[in-house]
């Protein structure tokens, strides 16, 4: 017998905190695209983006969401920008 392995979407609550913990100074502004808990897009906004690509800025972020990017997370559009001092 095959069966599905469900699991929970995640919280845009647990995103932001997962983001915040590992980048401290960021402001986080999360949209749920479909209403499913499942589809947000994230703008982060931090001072640590400063002098790195954007494909690093982005590699910071996903490493905040600690593996569960495609997984429990299946999909997050996301922006971030350097903060200005």
């Amino acid at each position: 017998m095959n069966e599905e392995r469900y699991t929970m979407p995640m919280a845009a609550t647990d995103i932001e905190r997962m983001i915040k913990e590992a980048i401290p100074d960021a402001v986080v502004e999360i949209k749920d695209l479909a209403g499913d808990g499942d589809h947000y897009a994230a703008t982060v906004t931090s001072a640590v983006f400063r002098g790195l690509p954007r494909v690093r800025q982005h590699q910071l972020v996903y490493d905040a969401l600690k593996g569960n990017m495609g997984g429990v997370l299946h999909a997050l559009a996301l922006t971030t920008i350097v903060a200005q001092s």
